[in-house]
């Protein structure tokens, strides 16, 4: 198996100078075949202990925003761009990221995610650089589109030290149920007839009936029993040469 090859590698690795203190590498963990893969900094000092991904309190803080979000686990795929523990939580070095992102780039390519969700800045820069995105100013809770979906969330940490983030977090992770699956109204909808017939841009279909439909405002009106015509786009305005 492709999965278990590449843990063999990682297991192995010596590219960097972090398996040294390493008392476990900590592989990716979970649905092979989901379509949202969350990848996080790195494993702290219980995960590096018992080698399984968020057991610490960050775990705590991550299963208290998946259950506020009406989400489990066993959902996604999740994995780290950093396989070993940094040393007292620092920051990783350029080559360390180096090292492990040839790891995470292989993970990318078996899961094939429908939308990737970085959390935190380093994991945020690594996947934006990887599809060729500049990292922008305010990127936490919005989705962008390249070549994967990307929708980058403040980590699970950020809540021990920043309880003011509470409120603003549980909005992010609320819409990973939303990424679970696309709209339901997509079959009928004609934003799916006018793309079929090359009048619209992919970002429509991708950014909206593909990924956060919730935020659509055909999707909306149509669950409020409001008429709105064929030719509205998913934020509001309306195209006329989609006629």
């Amino acid at each position: 198996m492709k999965m278990d090859s590449l843990n063999d590698e990682i297991r192995k690795c010596r590219n960097c100078e972090l398996w040294r203190t390493a008392l476990h590498k900590v592989f990716g963990e979970g649905d092979l075949n989901a379509r949202v893969m969350i990848v996080a900094q790195a494993p702290g000092k219980i995960e590096n202990e018992k080698g399984k991904m968020f057991l610490g309190p960050s775990g705590r803080i991550l299963d208290e925003l998946f259950e506020k979000a009406g989400v489990r686990r066993e959902q996604f795929y999740m994995t780290n761009l950093i396989k070993c523990m940094l040393p007292k939580y620092r920051k990783p070095k350029k080559k360390e990221i180096e090292a492990c992102g040839r790891f995470l780039d292989r993970e990318i390519e078996i899961i094939n995610p429908e939308i990737i969700v970085p959390l935190g800045y380093y994991a945020t820069k690594y996947i934006m650089n990887k599809y060729g995105m500049e990292l922008p100013e305010e990127f936490y809770g919005k989705l962008f589109l390249g070549e994967k979906k990307i929708y980058p969330v403040h980590h699970p940490a950020s809540l021990l030290y920043h309880e003011e983030l509470r409120e603003k977090m549980i909005l992010e992770y609320k819409k990973l149920k939303v990424f679970m699956h696309e709209c339901k109204w997509f079959s009928v909808c004609p934003m799916h007839y006018f793309y079929d017939k090359g009048k619209l841009d992919r970002k429509w279909i991708e950014l909206y009936c593909k990924g956060d439909w919730e935020s659509c405002t055909r999707y909306q009106m149509e669950e409020n029993g409001i008429s709105h015509p064929d030719n509205m786009l998913p934020d509001g305005s309306i195209d006329e040469s989609l006629y």
